[in-house]
């Protein structure tokens, strides 16, 4: 059994356009999305380099913290005030007053969506992550990096297709801390 090599290179760009052109090249040499990931200073959305979208699990963070907060809001608006051994009667009022009953429901609704978001998103990125990270300083100054890790592709073809879409540097991938 023979055993494949898997090539780690990092290719740098200093503009979006280069970079997507790149992908599609590096998908028609048979690179595999799953093989290729861009590292950017700036936030890019798959939609414009043209990458299939990313699946988290963030929205679904989200609800089920709006569905604790909620459940937080209905509890304090309706059990609380039947927790009391006397009732607290307030002119003509019922026992549990509308307006200010919608008032809490929704803040604590927000509350919970807006603290479980922060959480999904914190776990989602994986911060902070302590690993040695592939990675080159161009990143910072504002150039976009594409580091291709795949096992089933000749690497001076990558390599060549990779320059002549408009790579100012493509060197092999070094883990190093960050």
């Amino acid at each position: 059994m023979t055993e494949s090599k898997v090539i780690d290179l990092l290719a740098v760009f200093s503009d979006l356009a280069p970079a997507a052109d790149a992908i599609e090249q590096l998908r028609a040499l048979g690179v595999h999305d799953d093989c290729m990931n861009v590292i950017s200073g700036v936030p890019v959305t798959e939609a414009m380099l043209g990458r299939p979208r990313q699946w988290t699990n963030v929205p679904r963070i989200a609800m089920g913290g709006a569905i604790l907060g909620l459940s937080a809001g209905i509890f304090l608006a309706y059990i609380s005030p039947f927790l009391y051994p006397y009732p607290i009667q307030v002119s003509t009022q019922s026992f549990v007053p509308g307006p200010p009953t919608a008032v809490v429901m929704f803040e604590l609704t927000m509350l919970g969506m807006l603290l479980s978001t922060f959480l999904g998103v914190f776990l989602d990125s994986f911060f902070p992550n302590y690993r040695p990270m592939k990675y080159v300083p161009e990143v910072s100054d504002g150039k976009i990096a594409i580091l291709i890790e795949c096992p089933h592709v000749d690497e001076k073809k990558i390599t060549d297709a990779l320059n002549k879409m408009g790579a100012e540097s493509v060197k092999p991938a070094e883990a190093q801390h960050l």
